[in-house]
C-alpha cells in the first residue's frame, strides 16, 4: 500500500466499536493519486498531479448508520473518527422509523491488483506531448478541405489502493491503476462547424495508449465527419429500420438499464437528487423488451474502467443480469438494499474516495452481443438509417423517455451504407427501445465514462458498451423539425 496502515489497528478499532454496542463496523483505507496533462492546438495548457488518502469508518448502531473519515492516519485521529461515526449512528437510529439491517454475506479475504505491462508511472510529460501532437497531425492529414480550428487532448493516470476490513470478516486489499485519454476537435467549413469528443479508458498500464490507437481512431473519425459536414443531407422524417452504433447502445445501457436498476433508486433513495425509476420491486421478472434484450453489469471484466473483484463492503463481485432475455431481472444491490428486498448483495457498493461512504453503483454495463456480422445486420434493409455516434442525448428522471441526436450518421439503401445525413433525432421510450430490438451483431465495444450520483455527489469510473443493434419501425426526424 502507498501508506502503511496496520491491519491490527483496524482490528482494535473494530473491537472498541463493538464494545460500544455497534452491530457492524467497516473501516476502509483508500489512497488516490494521479496526474493530468492537457493540450490545445499543439500547446500545453497545463500539467497537474494530485494525491491523498485517508480512512472512512462506517458504523451500524441502534438501526442507524453513521459515517466519519479522517486523513490523519494516527491511532488517536482514527479513534476520534470512530467516535464520530458511533455518535452519528446513534442520532440516526433515534430518528429512523425503519431500522437499517444488512444482508448476511459470504465476505472476501483476498488481495488483488490490475496488471500493468508497463507502469503508468513510466509515462513522462514529453512522451504525452509528442503523442498529442501526433494525434493532431494525423487529424490534419486526414482532412481534405475543412479547417481544424480546435484540437484538445488530455491524458490522465490514476492509481487507487484500498484496504477494507469489516467486523464480520471481510479483509480486502486492492491496487488498481487506470489510464484515461480525452480527445476533442472541431472542424469548420464556411462557417458551419462540427464537434467531436472521444474518451478512451481502462485499468492497466501505459501499454493501453498503444492499444487504443488514438491517432488512427481520431484520423478516421475526422475524415468521416468531414463527409458528413460537407455532404450530409437532411434525414428522413418517417418510421424506418434503425441501426444504432456501439457508442449510442453503450450510453443507452448505462442510462436506461443501469440507473433504473440501482436498488436504492428503485426504493426511492435517489428521488430528491437524481429522480426515481420506472422499475419497482413488483416489476422484477416482467417483460421489458424482446428476447434479445439482455443487459449485463460486470465489475470483473479485465482491463475495464469499472474493474473490481470485491466491492467496498467486501462482497465478491460477479456479473449481474439487469435485463435477461427481455425480462427485468436483477437490480444492483448493496447489503442494505439486499436485506430490504429479502435477497443477497451482488457486490455493487462503491465509494469515490476515503471521505465518501459506499453506495449502490454501476461498474461495466453492456448489452450482450449477438452472433452476426455488421454486414448481415443491414443486408436486408431496403431503406433505413445508421447512427454511428451521437452529439447530444437526454433522458427523463425515471429513465423512460430518452432522446439521441446523431453525429456520424448515414442512409442505408438496399443493404449498403449510402450518403451521410445531418443530425437525425431519435425520441423513444425505454420500453420501445428494447421492444423494437430485432437483431444485434457480434461486435462488442466498450466506452469509458465517469458516473455521477449521490448527495454528497460521488463520481466513479465505469465502462458502458454493446454491439451494433437494429430497431424496427422507429420514427426519426431532423434536428429542428
Amino acid at each position: 500500500m502507498q501508506l502503511e496502515i496496520e491491519e491490527s489497528l483496524f482490528s482494535r478499532l473494530i473491537d472498541e466499536g463493538l464494545k460500544e454496542g455497534a452491530k457492524y463496523i467497516e473501516i476502509r483505507f483508500q489512497s488516490d493519486k494521479g496526474s493530468n496533462l492537457s493540450m490545445r492546438n499543439g500547446k500545453v495548457l497545463g500539467f497537474s498531479s494530485y494525491g491523498g488518502g485517508g480512512v472512512g469508518i462506517r458504523v451500524l448502531l441502534d438501526g442507524g448508520m453513521g459515517f466519519a473519515s479522517t486523513n490523519i492516519l494516527d491511532p488517536p485521529s482514527m479513534k476520534e473518527a470512530l467516535s464520530r461515526a458511533l455518535s452519528a449512528a446513534r442520532s440516526a437510529g433515534r430518528l429512523r422509523k425503519r431500522k437499517i439491517e444488512l444482508s448476511e454475506e459470504r465476505l472476501g479475504r483476498a488481495s488483488y491488483e490490475a496488471f500493468q505491462k508497463r507502469k503508468i508511472d513510466d509515462l513522462g510529460a514529453e512522451e504525452l506531448i509528442e503523442m498529442g501532437k501526433g494525434i493532431e497531425q494525423k487529424i490534419r492529414d486526414s482532412l481534405r478541405s475543412v479547417k481544424l480550428p480546435v484540437f484538445v487532448a488530455s491524458f490522465s493516470s490514476h492509481l487507487q489502493e484500498k484496504l477494507i476490513v469489516t467486523s464480520d470478516g471481510a479483509q480486502i486489499t486492492s491496487r488498481i491503476p487506470r489510464l484515461y485519454a480525452y480527445l476533442n476537435f472541431v472542424i469548420e467549413d464556411g462557417g458551419r462547424t462540427m464537434q467531436r469528443w472521444r474518451e478512451f479508458g481502462g485499468s492497466g498500464g501505459a501499454e493501453l495508449l498503444d492499444e487504443w490507437k488514438l491517432a488512427e481512431e481520431a484520423g478516421e473519425e475526422a475524415a468521416n465527419l468531414e463527409k458528413v459536414l460537407t455532404k450530409g443531407v437532411r434525414p428522413p422524417s418517417e418510421k424506418i429500420e434503425l441501426i444504432l452504433g456501439q457508442e449510442i447502445v453503450g450510453l443507452a445501457m448505462h442510462e436506461s438499464s443501469g440507473h433504473p436498476m440501482e436498488a436504492d433508486r428503485i426504493l426511492g433513495r435517489e428521488a430528491a437528487q437524481a429522480g426515481e425509476s420506472f422499475v419497482k420491486p413488483e416489476k422484477f421478472g416482467t417483460k421489458i423488451g424482446s428476447e434479445l434484450a439482455t443487459v449485463i453489469e460486470d465489475p470483473t471484466v479485465p482491463g475495464s474502467m469499472g474493474f473490481y473483484l470485491f466491492d467496498d463492503e467486501g462482497v465478491p463481485a460477479r456479473p449481474r443480469y439487469l435485463y435477461k432475455e427481455g425480462l427485468i431481472w436483477e437490480p444492483l444491490l448493496n447489503r442494505e438494499t439486499a436485506y430490504m428486498l429479502n435477497t443477497k448483495s451482488n457486490g455493487a457498493a462503491r465509494a469515490m474516495n476515503y471521505a465518501s461512504e459506499p453506495i449502490v453503483r454501476m461498474s461495466n454495463t453492456y448489452m450482450e452481443p449477438g452472433d452476426m456480422s455488421f454486414d448481415e445486420l443491414i443486408e436486408d434493409i431496403e431503406f433505413g438509417v445508421y447512427i454511428k455516434s451521437y452529439m447530444e442525448w437526454n433522458i427523463d428522471d425515471i429513465r423512460w423517455n430518452q432522446r439521441y441526436v446523431g453525429l456520424e450518421s448515414y442512409i442505408i439503401r438496399k443493404g449498403e451504407i449510402a450518403e451521410p445525413i445531418l443530425n437525425p433525432v431519435v425520441e423513444i421510450t425505454t420500453g420501445e427501445f428494447y421492444g423494437k430490438l430485432t437483431a444485434k451483431d457480434k461486435n462488442l465495444k466498450f466506452f469509458p465514462g465517469t458516473c455521477g450520483k449521490g448527495e454528497p455527489h460521488q463520481e466513479v469510473p465505469v465502462w458502458f458498451g454493446g454491439p451494433n443493434i437494429r430497431l424496427s419501425s422507429v420514427k426519426i426526424r431532423g434536428l429542428g423539425d
